[in-house]
């Protein structure tokens, strides 16, 4: 391999951009029109367009993809995480065109991927399970049939997603045949396949995680365990190495099945095997991520592995440069800085960053996909960056998350970093008192968080293509639209040449003084808490609704939230289903 293509976007690609360099390599980047000053582009040795501004004509496209590497001369593509990298598609058609695919055989992919497949092998390896389909479901009723055999709650998961998305809980029957709706929807949306299964849902558990690196020909080495209890939304946002308070028997436990069910696939590259830890000390197995995780850093950090180095060695055909488990150095902590606010359940906030401060000092890793000035889309995920501590034991890296929070400063979006200061004086949180869950943030810990100010609204930045010619060839320009605003004869701030404004224009966008009243604000309107898609009406049009009940499912981060009525009265729809919206936009009027 001499040059690798970067088939994502944001602190991944400038991860992986920064191992490649390390590593000899040069690295491509991939971007969509909004993302063309993105971090990782800067950084990268080259970039290619993306032509689009949506997940599926860019970073989920195949098609694009190829073509850029074709277009740079790359050898090879590493996926990153998301989008594509738990495509045994893409994988194929990777390897179909000659290149090095830096993961899983799509073999692998798609045993492991598929949730339904990889529950048979976890069977077959002996590792504990939970009640569960063997297949995916046909559809809702098959579902609710499910729940009524086995029990509530239960938890409908897309067969080929990740990262949280396309997974829904259920506690009463009636909540069923929504939850396979909703979660088929997140899974089509995040993974292009709406595939899903159904199984009992562990109330009060813990998340556990063992890492590992294939050899791609049967030798599995298990490089470390991790918790990330910590979750919104069934997205993780504080994960830590080693899993404190596992007992050696359940560490024992976890890792060899790990090891046996990778082992199994004859797995290739770093891979992350999952289980659910109930109160009881009942383990479940949950899934496989055929991938990097985005909480790799702290296993890195307590073994001193770079995971993504070693993707890059396996990929060679050179093997792990380890064979067996190290022990682990410390303890790491890392929270996930998504442009989130968790004073208002975790609304999405894209917007600009207008001020960045990054923490450093002993044992702090910050990892980031943007800087100051750069802009938060809606279009993509809300992880910005992590925060990543390391010190000699639990209590130390507590104590060094706390001072790397006081020296982070983030303006212009929310983000959650409110919320891992307001963790760490949690009891719940302790070492002596560890007790958190994966529903633990939203039932315990969110009710107590304040609202941050509301981020400035966020405008698609998408290019305009034009063909011109250069020294006789065609050449394809992206130019944005300001540019070609000036080029027209427009001037910033509606200024024209010469001097004059349009009627009912100033200069510098200024309002006149104390020329017109501000309009008294519309009690009727039901405004977006943030820009998005209309994926779903819950009302139909003329309905009555109460104030609090649930009118209108909004996709924003690729994430679904569904909008409450502000007032009780008769809704009037004005926006239709599939439409975008802007933060605060008038989606209905609901008539006192």
């Amino acid at each position: 391999m001499e040059t690798i293509l970067i088939a994502n976007r944001g602190e991944i690609a400038v991860r992986i951009v920064r191992a490649c360099a390390e590593a000899g390599y040069r690295s491509v980047a991939v971007y969509a029109d909004q993302d063309a000053d993105a971090m990782h582009v800067r950084h990268a040795d080259d970039a290619v367009a993306l032509p689009g501004t949506t997940a599926a004509e860019t970073y989920l496209s195949i098609d694009a993809l190829l073509a850029a590497a074709r277009t740079a001369g790359a050898d090879a593509v590493h996926p990153g995480y998301g989008f594509l990298s738990e495509s045994a598609a893409f994988a194929r058609a990777v390897e179909a065109a000659g290149l090095t695919w830096i993961g899983p055989t799509p073999e692998s992919i798609e045993a492991l991927g598929d949730k339904v497949t990889a529950r048979r092998i976890a069977q077959e390896a002996g590792a504990p399970l939970a009640a569960g389909t063997d297949r995916p479901l046909a559809d809702a009723a098959e579902a609710v049939a499910f729940a009524r055999e086995h029990g509530l709650p239960v938890v409908v998961k897309a067969a080929f997603g990740g990262g949280g998305r396309g997974l829904k809980i259920a506690r009463t029957l009636d909540e069923v045949p929504d939850a396979f709706a909703s979660a088929t929807r997140e899974a089509v949306a995040a993974f292009g396949r709406g595939e899903c299964f159904i199984e009992r849902f562990l109330e009060r558990s813990r998340h556990v995680e063992v890492q590992v690196l294939g050899d791609g020909r049967g030798a599995v080495v298990v490089v470390g365990d991790r918790d990330c209890s910590l979750q919104r939304r069934r997205q993780k946002l504080v994960e830590e190495a080693p899993a404190p308070g596992l007992t050696d028997a359940q560490r024992t436990r976890i890792h060899a099945a790990a090891r046996d069910i990778c082992a199994a696939v004859a797995y290739r590259g770093a891979g992350t095997v999952e289980f659910l830890l109930g109160a009881d000390g009942t383990i479940a197995f949950l899934e496989v991520n055929t991938r990097l995780q985005v909480e790799h850093p702290v296993t890195e950090a307590v073994t001193g592995v770079d995971l993504v180095r070693e993707q890059l060695r396996i990929a060679e055909g050179l093997g792990p440069s380890i064979a067996s488990t190290p022990e682990p150095v410390g303890h790491a902590i890392e929270l996930r800085l998504n442009a989130e606010d968790p004073g208002r359940g975790f609304l999405p906030s894209p917007g600009r960053i207008t001020a960045l401060r990054a923490p450093g000092g002993p044992g702090v890793r910050w990892d980031a996909g943007v800087e100051a000035g750069d802009v938060v889309e809606a279009a993509f995920d809300s992880l910005i960056a992590k925060l990543i501590v390391h010190a000699a034991d639990r209590d130390a890296a507590l104590l060094r998350l706390r001072r790397a929070l006081r020296e982070l400063e983030v303006t212009g979006v929310a983000t959650v970093a409110p919320l891992g200061s307001a963790l760490l004086d949690e009891p719940d949180f302790s070492t002596e008192g560890f007790a958190v869950s994966t529903q633990w943030i939203e039932a315990e810990l969110m009710p107590r968080l304040e609202p941050q100010l509301r981020a400035a609204p966020a405008t698609v930045r998408e290019l305009r293509r034009i063909a011109v010619e250069v020294n006789g060839r065609r050449v394809v320009l992206g130019l944005p639209d300001a540019l070609l605003a000036l080029a027209a004869g427009a001037h910033p701030g509606g200024a024209h040449p010469g001097g004059a404004h349009p009627a009912g224009a100033h200069p510098g966008g200024a309002e006149p003084t104390g020329a017109v009243e501000a309009a008294p604000p519309d009690a009727s309107a039901l405004r977006t808490p943030m820009p998005g898609t209309v994926v779903r009406w819950l009302v139909s049009d003329g309905d009555e609704v109460v104030e609090g009940e649930e009118v209108v499912v909004l996709d924003a981060m690729k994430m679904e939230t569904r909008v409450a009525a502000h007032r009780a009265g008769r809704l009037e729809r004005l926006v239709e289903q599939g439409a975008s919206v802007a933060v605060d936009e008038v989606i209905a009027r609901i008539g006192g």
